[in-house]
């Protein structure tokens, strides 16, 4: 059986695009250099872009005002500890500006994330992995608050070792935010679809530049 059938025979059949990509980066990578140390730190920016795929009770539908959490962009700021095994873990801060429909001045949504990544191939300069995170965010105009709650992600990456110190990489997520409810400076009452709570769906897209420096061995 190929490498990609047993692959498949494993995950399933929902597991086949995964399959793909795990053989295809093992067949086609170039195999990199050990590293000088077991365990290091990884840390980095990248430039970051939220899209809502269903602003949800944020937006709802019967709001006499325009919807006040739609697509942004900006800046995320990670750093952790990453592993010779397959595991990395960390926390990120991501900053962005989203469109509010002109409702706030300067629309800032802010994200505190515990970070983890599972990355299935080993020794290789094109690694995809699996990733998840979670953590506080909030919302309001020009850094101020108008409303928070707890954001969820899960995605997949790719990273790419340009040197034993520099990774270029790029991941893509789903992100859960559970918004507290709030009142706009509209009138409008928003994401107060369950006991004063309401869920919000969106896509994230990431491209980061990243550097790893060796811990002492223990």
């Amino acid at each position: 059986m190929s490498a990609i059938g047993r692959c498949v025979a494993r995950r399933g059949g929902l597991g086949l695009a995964w399959c793909w990509v795990i053989a295809a980066t093992a067949a086609r990578g170039e195999p990199s250099p050990p590293p000088s140390s077991s365990h290091f730190v990884q840390y980095g920016v990248a430039l970051a872009a939220e899209t809502p795929v269903d602003a949800g009770a944020a937006c709802p539908e019967r709001a006499t005002a325009p919807c006040i959490l739609g697509a942004g962009s900006g800046l995320t700021i990670r750093a952790g500890y990453r592993a010779r095994a397959p595991w990395y873990v960390g926390g990120a801060y991501e900053l962005t500006r989203q469109n509010s429909s002109n409702l706030l001045r300067l629309a800032i949504l802010q994200q505190l994330r515990a970070e983890t990544r599972y990355y299935p191939v080993e020794g290789w300069r094109a690694a995809p992995y699996l990733w998840a995170g979670g953590g506080p965010f909030v919302y309001g105009n020009e850094w101020g608050v108008e409303t928070g709650g707890l954001v969820s992600t899960v995605g997949v990456g790719l990273e790419l070792e340009l040197s034993r110190s520099t990774l270029l990489g790029v991941g893509a997520g789903y992100r859960l935010l559970v918004l507290r409810g709030w009142t706009d400076d509209a009138g409008q009452r928003r994401a107060d679809a369950l006991l004063g709570f309401g869920a919000a769906h969106f896509a994230g897209l990431e491209l980061g530049f990243e550097l790893r420096d060796p811990l002492s061995r223990w």
